[in-house]
C-alpha cells in the first residue's frame, strides 16, 4: 500500500476544509508554523503543502496578511455575449485587479481578455497596447488626493505627501516598477497633481527651481527604491506561500550558522538577544524622516528673499 507523503496528507486536510466551506475565500489558511505545530512535521513539509495548494489555485499570499483561501475562478455566464459591456474604464479596473493580486509580469492583454470571457482583440478597440494600459492604470490608482486638512509648514505638507504616495505603493505592488521612469515622464495628470502639490509645498522658502525640482524627484526615488521591496515581498509570498516571518523561521538555522562563524561580529552581536523584525514601513518613516532632516537643512542654508 502507497502511503502519500506528509505534505500532500496536509494539503489534502487543508482541501477538505476549503471545499467543506469549513475555510471560505479570504480566510487565512494556517501558516507553516501552525503547520510544524498541528502536524508535527518541518518547516519545508509545511512549505510545501501551501506551494501544492497554491499551484492549484486554492490559496494565495495576500500582502500584509498571510496566506488566504483564494476566491473560486467565476466562468463567463451563458447569457453574457463575449465582450458584452466592455468599456475603458472596466478594463482598466480588472488590469489593476490582476496586477495588484499576481504582479505586474503576469498582466498581459490576452489574460485580462479571459478575465472577461472575450476576445484580446475586444480589448484593442478600448485600450490600444499594453503600455497603454499600463499607464491607465498608474494614473487611475493615481487618482485622488491625502484626506483631511492641509497641514501647515513644508514638513508637514511634504510628510503628508510622500505617506500619501507610500500608501498607493503598498495598496499596488507592481506601482514602483511601472513608475520607475524617472528621467522620461509620461503626461500624467493625476500622477503631476502630485508633483505639483509636492512642489508646491517647496515654494517661497528661498529655493532654486533646480533645487526643488530635485528635491522632488529625490524623495519619490526615495520611495519606489523602498517599494520595490513591496513588490518583490509581495511575489515571494506568491512563490513560496511564507511570509516573512515564515520564512525566516524556516531559515533561522542557516543564518545563526553563519553568524556562529564569527564573519560577521558587528551584526552577531547588533542586537542581543532581542529580536529584530524588519517591516518596511517603520523602515520608510524612518528614511523619509531623515530626508527631510536634509532638506530642511538645505533650507536653512539657502539665501531667504
Amino acid at each position: 500500500m502507497t502511503v502519500d507523503p506528509p505534505y500532500l496528507r496536509i494539503a489534502a486536510e487543508l482541501r477538505r476544509r476549503i471545499a467543506s466551506g469549513e475555510l471560505v475565500p479570504g480566510d487565512r489558511v494556517p501558516s507553516t508554523r501552525r503547520i510544524t505545530q498541528e502536524w508535527g512535521v518541518a518547516m519545508a513539509t509545511a512549505t510545501k503543502a501551501l506551494a501544492a495548494l497554491n499551484q492549484e489555485g486554492l490559496v494565495r499570499a495576500l500582502p500584509g496578511v498571510g496566506t488566504v483561501v483564494a476566491e473560486p475562478v467565476r466562468p463567463r455566464g451563458r447569457d453574457t455575449a463575449p465582450g458584452e459591456g466592455l468599456s475603458r474604464e472596466r478594463v482598466v479596473r480588472a488590469a489593476i485587479a490582476l496586477a495588484d493580486g499576481e504582479g505586474l509580469g503576469a498582466l498581459s492583454m490576452r489574460r485580462v481578455a479571459t478575465e472577461f470571457g472575450t476576445s484580446t482583440m475586444a480589448l484593442y478597440r478600448h485600450v490600444p497596447s499594453k503600455g497603454e494600459l499600463v499607464h491607465l492604470m498608474t494614473e487611475a490608482v493615481f487618482a485622488g488626493t491625502p484626506g483631511g486638512p492641509e497641514p501647515v509648514g513644508w514638513r508637514p505638507r511634504l510628510r503628508r505627501e510622500l505617506r500619501w504616495l507610500w500608501s498607493r505603493y503598498e495598496r499596488h505592488p507592481w506601482l514602483a516598477r511601472a513608475m520607475a521612469g524617472i528621467t522620461r515622464p509620461m503626461a500624467s495628470p493625476h500622477a503631476m497633481s502630485y508633483t505639483e502639490r509636492t512642489l508646491g509645498a517647496l515654494r517661497g522658502l528661498g529655493l532654486t527651481p533646480h533645487t526643488m525640482i530635485h528635491i522632488h524627484l529625490s524623495l519619490l526615488g526615495y520611495a519606489q527604491g523602498v517599494a520595490i521591496a513591496v513588490e518583490l515581498e509581495s511575489q515571494a509570498r506568491q512563490d513560496t506561500g511564507l511570509t516573512a516571518e515564515e520564512w525566516m523561521a524556516a531559515n533561522e538555522r542557516h543564518l545563526d550558522s553563519a553568524q556562529l562563524a564569527g564573519r560577521y561580529p558587528v551584526l552577531s552581536n547588533l542586537f542581543g538577544d532581542g529580536e529584530f523584525d524588519l517591516e518596511l514601513g517603520t523602515l520608510f518613516e524612518f528614511g523619509l524622516e531623515r530626508m527631510l532632516d536634509g532638506i530642511e537643512s538645505l533650507i536653512n542654508r539657502s539665501p531667504k528673499t
